[in-house]
């Protein structure tokens, strides 16, 4: 199944522009797991989805979108099945296309962010998150999904947008690091949070979504859902801002757990990644046509 449901247009991976990854796996999920059919529900919903972007009014599946088929799970372990995300996304990065990776459990991300940081040494992470993820291990492992920020800090410069839940050491390690972690009340009660977000990042960045960063009342079909969350709205300003300041090489979203009868958390999870797929094709081509 192609991202959209353009099967009979979809484009091999050389003539696309965005090469969408599927990575069904939530092997380290606590509390609620599922993750690893989001991939699906994701690709499903986005076959229901117009394709004409009401905001940007342009078709942005014409620049090409190519769906690999889904990354075969790893059961030997997080490490393991991180490695093959690496893989995967390095594949794609040496042919020249922009990655978007459909989680899965947001383990996943710390192999797409060190795929990036091969490709794009001065690549900085922006994390929308309900969760700081900044345990230097969880349940014996440092690849478990509460662990990704603590990962990506160590490679790149990270920023973490929504968060809204942590232990006390992911407090500590905030105050004594100086990570740039931004509640969703930042976004209302700052005067121009697009600028702060973008002073923290670098030129050219990687967006990792949790969909949980979204407000339960938005999304609740994740693992961990947090009250007090980030509006559709909100999110969307948010991500068009950052996209016209940085460039974005690389996203995933990550961590939707879908519930059965209730097909708007996925809708809302494949329109986020078709919207960002648009940003990205709107800068290309203002860049191109300047």
């Amino acid at each position: 199944m192609n991202f959209g449901g353009v099967d009979a247009e979809s484009p091999c991976l050389e003539d696309a522009k965005f090469a969408v990854i599927p990575v069904p796996y939530d092997l380290t999920s606590t509390y609620q797991a599922g993750s690893r059919r989001g991939p699906a529900a994701i690709l499903d919903a986005s076959c229901n989805m117009e394709l004409y972007d009401e905001e940007l009014r342009v078709e942005t599946y014409r620049s090409g979108i190519h769906t690999r088929p889904s990354l075969e799970v790893d059961a030997r372990g997080p490490e393991v099945m991180v490695r093959a995300v690496r893989q995967e996304v390095a594949r794609v990065l040496s042919s020249e296309k922009i990655p978007v990776i459909l989680g899965g459990e947001h383990s996943i991300t710390i192999g797409a962010v060190q795929a990036m940081k091969e490709k794009y040494p001065s690549i900085s992470v922006l994390q929308l998150d309900a969760h700081a993820d900044l345990r230097d291990t969880y349940q014996n492992t440092p690849f478990s999904h509460a662990s990704v920020g603590r990962r990506i800090f160590e490679m790149c410069p990270l920023v973490q947008v929504g968060v809204r839940s942590m232990c006390m050491e992911e407090a500590r390690f905030i105050e004594e690091n100086g990570v740039k972690t931004f509640s969703p009340d930042f976004l209302l009660d700052n005067p121009d949070p697009v600028k702060n977000v973008c002073d923290n990042l670098t030129k050219e960045i990687y967006i990792t979504a949790d969909v949980d960063v979204l407000d339960p009342s938005v999304m609740p079909a994740t693992g961990t859902p947090e009250p007090g969350g980030i509006l559709w709205n909100d999110l969307i300003h948010l991500i068009r801002g950052v996209s016209e300041t940085c460039t974005i090489r690389g996203f995933d979203i990550v961590e939707l757990c879908p519930i059965p009868g209730m097909v708007a958390p996925d809708f809302t999870a494949a329109k986020l990644a078709y919207r960002i797929m648009g940003y990205i094709n709107r800068v290309d081509l203002k860049i191109r046509y300047e």
